[in-house]
């Protein structure tokens, strides 16, 4: 089985590269080898898997064992039935940004500072984060069941925000099948 899906940003975000882009910028976004973003699939499935605990909680432990099936168990060995495939721009979009040169274009650079109980910022607490600008991404989830379908679709849906600074505004988002 497959779900094919689509991440809407309604909002800058950052998956962050793990990198510093040197005197411009704290933190650089996750690009691919044509400087484009991307979202890895392990994101996604830590996202899908935290709205599955979620709905579980909400439903009275409705999901419990689906949780443990597709995601499986490490402390028991078991391995996940679920798959997540990089969260990519869609290949007209990705075709029409490199043969035009635009990739430079889909990011900006945002600041931030530590204020103290004052209201005076801190001293050396400024940092610039690269975020993307709002897009759309597609990626694939598959998994060997069809009675998961109904409950990943749920979980999508459940996802809001991805990435850092999620509860300052980056990384809002809807999520539908396609």
């Amino acid at each position: 089985m497959e779900i094919k899906y689509r991440i809407t940003f309604l909002s800058d975000w950052h998956i962050g590269s793990g990198l510093a882009g040197g005197a411009e910028a704290d933190a650089i976004v996750l690009k691919d080898k044509s400087n484009l973003p991307y979202i890895p699939g392990k994101t996604l499935k830590g996202l899908l898997k935290d709205a599955f605990y979620d709905i579980n909680e909400a439903k009275n432990g409705k999901f419990d064992k689906d949780i443990s099936e597709l995601f499986g168990v490490v402390e028991r060995g078991e391995l996940p039935t679920v798959h997540f495939s990089n969260a990519e721009l869609d290949e007209i979009t990705k075709t029409q940004i490199i043969k035009e040169k635009l990739s430079d274009y889909l990011y900006r650079n945002i600041a931030s500072t530590a204020i103290n109980k004052n209201g005076v910022a801190e001293s050396q607490s400024l940092r610039v984060m690269e975020v993307t600008i709002p897009l759309s991404l597609v990626g694939r989830i598959t998994f060997q069941n069809e009675k998961f379908k109904e409950s990943i679709e749920l979980a999508l849906k459940w996802v809001r925000h991805v990435g850092v600074n999620r509860n300052r505004g980056l990384g809002r988002c809807k999520i539908e099948t396609i």
